[in-house]
């Protein structure tokens, strides 16, 4: 027994967060195959369009958001539609003795301006689809010449102001970089709690109650040399109640316990129904509430008989008589304790 369980609830907590560092190395690479698979880059610091780049060229590359000056622009007299609404206009230009064709936004060419000296945006080199095709026809009509010469002079690609959406790509890095910062924060966190297990939350909400490490090293002793009762994943020793769980880990003085209850939950899925799982729900002093999911009726009905006898003053039970007590003996938390009450609840 004492060697099964030595150091048992340190060895639960670095289990439990080497469980939990999965999520965030795979989102990790997740996020750095999406950066090389898309041109994340180049939409993050669109590169300048240079004298010596074509359009062709600079799309195959993934060169495809680039910042770039136009000069002596002349509106076609075509507008873009999307969604019922006029989302660009377009406009044509010389370039190293070649005509381009510009779609620039509704601000940026003031809903449509006869010509344009100069302007510098940043665009997004696209490749013509059937719409553009239509707008060479119609333009090749208007100046007489034959679909095939104009094709030979303007380039399946052209430039489009509005499909460098600023709003949606700041957005885009906004999420991007937030979450991948929260991976690795908790990617930190967890591996800090791995190699001191005493720093984890499981074991911090004991300072509540007087030093953490103190009681957590009291709980181990007590666990390794004799627990009073014993079930799959929480444990009952003379001065503790221990919870080493999957879902999370706790430590919690059985004296501070003041309310403890079960609740059933109907396991299903669709319309099967495979089994009745019950939690056991804690609430101890200074707003501590613990959860026990996925129990068995047996193992939890033994806790609940258990620590009612360790500690006569712990009502049993669910009812709202017990909530209404058990909040009482609570008192009002500060403002600092409901935050971490709601905290703690996430065990």
């Amino acid at each position: 027994m004492a060697d099964n369980y030595e150091h048992y609830i340190t060895r639960n907590i670095r289990a439990y967060y080497k469980r939990r560092l999965i999520a965030p190395i795979c989102y990790l690479l997740l996020l750095v195959l999406l950066w090389f698979i898309f041109p994340l880059e180049s939409i993050l610091n669109p590169l300048p369009f240079t004298a010596g780049d074509t359009l062709e060229s600079a799309y195959k590359s993934d060169k495809q958001y680039v910042t770039v000056t136009f000069t002596d622009l002349t509106f076609t007299g075509y507008t873009s539609s999307r969604f019922n609404a006029t989302n660009g206009y377009w406009y044509y230009g010389i370039r190293n003795h070649q005509c381009y064709i510009v779609l620039l936004s509704p601000e940026t060419c003031e809903e449509g301006l006869p010509a344009i000296d100069s302007i510098t945006t940043t665009c997004s080199i696209v490749k013509g689809g059937n719409l553009y095709q239509k707008l060479l026809n119609s333009l090749a009509t208007e100046l007489e010449w034959t679909e095939s010469g104009i094709s030979s002079q303007i380039p399946i690609y052209y430039f489009s102001e509005p499909d460098y959406n600023h709003f949606t790509n700041a957005l885009l890095f906004f999420v991007y970089f937030t979450t991948g910062i929260f991976a690795v924060l908790s990617l930190l966190t967890y591996a800090l709690f791995m190699i001191f297990p005493a720093l984890a939350p499981a074991c911090q909400n004991l300072v509540i109650y007087g030093n953490p490490f103190e009681q957590l090293a009291e709980a181990e002793e007590e666990l390794a040399t004799l627990p009073q009762l014993a079930t799959e994943d929480m444990f009952i020793t003379e001065h503790y109640f221990i919870l080493t769980s999957p879902y999370g880990n706790a430590v919690v003085p059985i004296r501070e316990i003041l309310w403890i209850y079960k609740y059933s939950t109907l396991q299903k899925f669709l319309w099967y129904h495979f089994s009745i799982t019950y939690t056991l729900h804690i609430s101890a002093n200074k707003h501590l509430f613990i959860q026990c999911p996925k129990n068995t009726k047996s193992d939890i009905d033994g806790i609940i008989d258990y620590l009612s006898e360790a500690n006569h003053n712990i009502m049993v039970g669910f009812s709202e008589e017990n909530r209404q007590k058990a909040q009482a003996n609570q008192g009002k938390p500060f403002h600092i304790e409901i935050l971490f009450a709601f905290l703690r609840r996430k065990v």
